[in-house]
Formats: C-alpha cells, sequence, structure tokens
C-alpha cells in the first residue's frame, strides 16, 4: 500500500458523497415539479456507487499491494417508485378525475440522505486530515 493510497481513498469518498448530496438537492428542488421538459412528473434520482480498486480484504492479505480501495459513482438511475397522485382538480395538469401525479420525491427521505452524505462527506476530510498530520509526524521523526 503506497503513501498516498489513504488520501485517494479519502477523495474517491469525497467525490461519491459530494455528488450524492448534488442529487439529493436537484430531487429536493424538484418535490413539486408535476411537469418536466419529456411532458412527465420529474422523477426521483438515485446515486448507484461501486467499488473501485482493491478490495480492503485482498489488500489486507496482500493479495494486492498496489492501487488505492475507493468508491467511484456507477451512475445515476431514476427511482422505480410510483408517483403520488393528489386530489386537486384546479391544477393544470389534473387529469378528468381530477387527480394530479406528483413525483416520487418524499422531503424526509431526501433531508435523511442528505443528512447521510454530509456525515460521509465529513468523515473523509477527517481521514483527509489525520493521513496528512501522520505523514507530517512521520517527516519529522526522518530528520
Amino acid at each position: 500500500m503506497g503513501l498516498f493510497d489513504a488520501i485517494d481513498t479519502a477523495a474517491s469518498g469525497l467525490s461519491a458523497e459530494r455528488m450524492r448530496m448534488d442529487v439529493t438537492a436537484e430531487n429536493l428542488a424538484n418535490a413539486q415539479t408535476t411537469r418536466g421538459a419529456d411532458g412527465q412528473p420529474y422523477r426521483r434520482k438515485v446515486v448507484m456507487l461501486e467499488q473501485s480498486g482493491a478490495s480492503f480484504v485482498g489488500t489486507l492479505g496482500g493479495a494486492m499491494n498496489r492501487g488505492a480501495a475507493g468508491v467511484r459513482v456507477a451512475g445515476i438511475a431514476d427511482d422505480a417508485t410510483p408517483n403520488r397522485l393528489v386530489y386537486d382538480p384546479g391544477h393544470p395538469d389534473a387529469d378528468a378525475r381530477g387527480y394530479v401525479s406528483m413525483p416520487n420525491v418524499q422531503p424526509v427521505t431526501e433531508m435523511v440522505d442528505l443528512i447521510s452524505a454530509s456525515r460521509a462527506y465529513e468523515a473523509n476530510v477527517t481521514v483527509m486530515q489525520t493521513a496528512k498530520q501522520m505523514f507530517a509526524k512521520t517527516l519529522e521523526l526522518l530528520r
């Protein structure tokens, strides 16, 4: 394992969590959007993450001696949960029965996801700061 692998791993986590926060903010901003560019209600988006580089177990066991483990964004997908139907006959997007198809975004769920991503982002920043302190102490010992 290289000297900067901890920073590389934390940096990949920072990028992934930033993407999660951006997508969550987009979901919250469009929670009431009943008609998008395609004429359909907004669909909640979710970030798909996957492992990149060496696995932790493989690195720990010595199976792979180079390449930092980390995470990367595999893609952004639409959530498959159905839209909510809200009775509002005066709404311009209401159907013949008076129901409006609202986005499948739940603000409480989005806020929980936002807090989770924020905490994970903070944890990765702490990892980078700790690695930086360890490097500084190592250089002091080598003097």
